[in-house]
């Protein structure tokens, strides 16, 4: 086997993870032709092939499967060398990978900027992505720590919440229902509405709360955004339930209109969640006591600033 590069080794772990070249590259931020020219070249190396396609799916060759195993075992050494590097070093260098819900980009920043200021040191790897995909990359370890809306129970995690997270009734604000007290769901009901995608954590929280009243939720729109899904709104498409954290102080929801509903708004928590029996580095232990702490604080202007 001719020298092979780190670099060939990890776009080639990427690919067979997700049996596609196309979400190899979106995750490594490089492109199509990139990937497939790494993993040739490293084909070329092994001097075996290292996939086969059946259809418009990949499938890992029997080397391809011990390179993958083999792979997996050099990141996860490299990953405790890391650490070990991290933690002989203090604070002064290092990185954290943090892996967020979607909506959970409309505060996060705002939690990580002061502690990037007290550790200039310390780079940030933020990834944003939906419900599945955060599953996805817990259940794969490729972050330090994760912010979720709902703690997957089919996984084997350390959870803990952090932050409060309210689920409010938005419409567009000349709606017939913008001024009215006290909604009720059956009212709602009628309505309607625009929703994640199925799996997402706001939109199970609204489907039990209505079958909890013998009632359903009348899904006309998906959407796979929080900005698509208000811009939906003020365009007067229907009703929908976003976490108020969506809301943005700045006067920019000012076409939306938070209903007064009864029963709402769905009182939920943010949780920093990471695989149980992980070791976390010396950087992402203090990130994880920053955040509960910087969270109080965030809390509690929050709740200033919307009263």
């Amino acid at each position: 086997m001719k020298q092979a590069t780190l670099h060939q080794l990890k776009v080639f772990e990427a690919a067979a993870r997700h049996g596609s070249f196309t979400r190899a590259a979106e995750e490594l931020f490089l492109t199509q032709p990139t990937v497939s020219m790494q993993v040739k070249q490293l084909t070329k190396a092994i001097g075996l092939p290292l996939f086969e396609q059946v259809g418009k799916r990949l499938y890992l060759t029997e080397a391809g499967k011990e390179l993958f195993t083999t792979c997996r075992a050099i990141f996860e050494e490299l990953a405790q060398l890391e650490m070990t590097v991290a933690d002989l070093k203090g604070l002064k260098q290092g990185q954290l990978r943090l892996a967020v819900i979607t909506t959970a980009k409309y505060f996060v920043p705002r939690l990580l900027g002061p502690f990037c200021q007290r550790y200039p040191g310390i780079d940030i790897a933020l990834q944003v992505t939906n419900h599945s995909g955060i599953l996805e990359r817990l259940t794969d370890n490729l972050d330090d720590l994760y912010v979720m809306s709902q703690v997957p129970e089919h996984l084997d995690v350390v959870f803990q919440p952090f932050l409060d997270n309210p689920l409010v009734v938005l419409a567009p604000v000349n709606h017939p229902l913008a001024h009215e007290k006290n909604i009720s769901l059956s009212r709602l009901a009628e309505e309607p509405f625009i929703m994640r995608e199925p799996g997402s954590g706001t939109r199970k929280a609204v489907q039990q709360l209505f079958a909890t009243h013998e009632t359903t939720v009348k899904v006309k729109l998906e959407l796979g955004s929080n900005e698509a899904i208000k811009q939906a709104i003020a365009g007067g498409l229907g009703l929908s339930v976003l976490s108020r954290h969506t809301l943005t102080p700045d006067g920019a929801n000012s076409e939306l209109k938070v209903l007064d509903v009864e029963h709402f708004p769905i009182h939920r928590n943010w949780y920093v969640v990471y695989p149980n029996g992980k070791q976390l580095s010396v950087v992402a232990r203090t990130y994880l006591e920053y955040l509960l702490d910087a969270a109080k604080q965030f809390s509690t202007s929050a709740s200033s600033s919307s009263d």
